[in-house]
């Protein structure tokens, strides 16, 4: 008989995504992941209020929904955040075949820590909330995933890093022109001179200083974007900040110079080492490839 699985992954989002397109490639769920896929962009530009849908959201979610059939995708209400708090329509489960094993991927609005209660021995989460949780603060900056488990407390947590997913953007260091010594660029060295305020998002303060290393970080006063307030005009407003960035387009429009690339934000898998099995081992070999940069030592 085949063995089950179970697998936390995001709700939503560019995690979700990344994960769905692995698991496309792995296996023959190239149909079951665009359905997923397709569902959630449309139902985000609901909410965003750039669609106007022919029914209400109950209506939806009995259309998409397939609770007879775990092999077609199943979708669930969450409450969202913006204003008005509208329930928006997200990922809650679907089953897999994948050769010798069928994964069973459930939604979890923070699967990192469903794993680090042993809810889960496998999952997928971003990268960064590893580095807000668990990752120890260092006088060194922390460059690279593949180094964050050997920044693991083993006390603190059962969960390891085992892969990132490639769906890669960056902790990007950026800096008005008035802020940089003539001729510099915004780097970790320009920091170590540099006193006064660096504007970051909400709740990313241990990760910029794990990334930044606390001692480029102690001169440092945190401050954040105003509520509605762009974080490219509010890292303008304060002089220097720190943003995750693609191209970096929208920074240069608010007249800010990009720098140093901190730190890979990715969705990497994750597994709990006490609740792996020799099918969890199969599961990690199927995302894991050998040639992924991120790849990890299991500890």
């Amino acid at each position: 008989m085949t063995e089950t699985i179970p697998v936390a992954v995001p709700r939503k989002g560019r995690p979700l995504e990344a994960v769905l397109q692995r698991v496309a490639e792995e296996t023959d769920a190239e149909g079951v992941a665009d359905e997923i896929i397709s569902t959630l962009r449309y139902e985000k530009a609901v909410t965003k209020g750039t669609q106007s849908p022919d029914g209400d959201v109950y209506q939806r979610l009995a259309e998409y929904s397939n609770l007879g059939d775990a092999t077609e995708p199943d979708f669930t209400l969450l409450r969202d955040d913006r204003a008005g708090k509208p329930r928006r329509i997200v990922f809650d489960s679907v089953t897999v075949p994948a050769g010798e094993v069928d994964l069973r991927l459930v939604g979890r609005e923070e699967p990192f820590r469903a794993l680090r209660k042993h809810d889960f021995p496998l999952g997928f989460d971003s990268a960064d909330l590893v580095l807000e949780e668990v990752v120890g603060l260092r006088p060194d900056p922390l460059t690279r995933i593949a180094d964050v488990n050997a920044r693991i407390d083993p006390h603190d947590t059962d969960v390891r890093v085992v892969a990132g997913m490639g769906d890669t953007v960056y902790h990007t260091l950026m800096a008005t022109p008035d802020a940089l010594p003539k001729g510099s660029q915004p780097t970790r060295e320009f920091l170590t001179d540099y006193e006064g305020d660096l504007c970051i998002s909400p709740r990313y303060e241990r990760l910029v200083e794990a990334v930044l290393g606390t001692r480029n970080a102690s001169t440092l006063d945190f401050c954040y974007p105003g509520e509605d307030e762009e974080e490219e005009a509010a890292i303008a407003d304060a002089g220097v900040g720190v943003y995750l960035t693609v191209t970096g387009s929208t920074a240069r429009d608010h007249g800010l110079v990009v720098g140093e690339e901190l730190f890979p934000s990715e969705t990497v898998l994750m597994e709990n080492y006490e609740e792996t099995t020799a099918t969890a081992d199969h599961v990690k070999e199927l995302f894991a490839r050998a040639e992924t940069e991120t790849a990890m030592a299991i500890y």
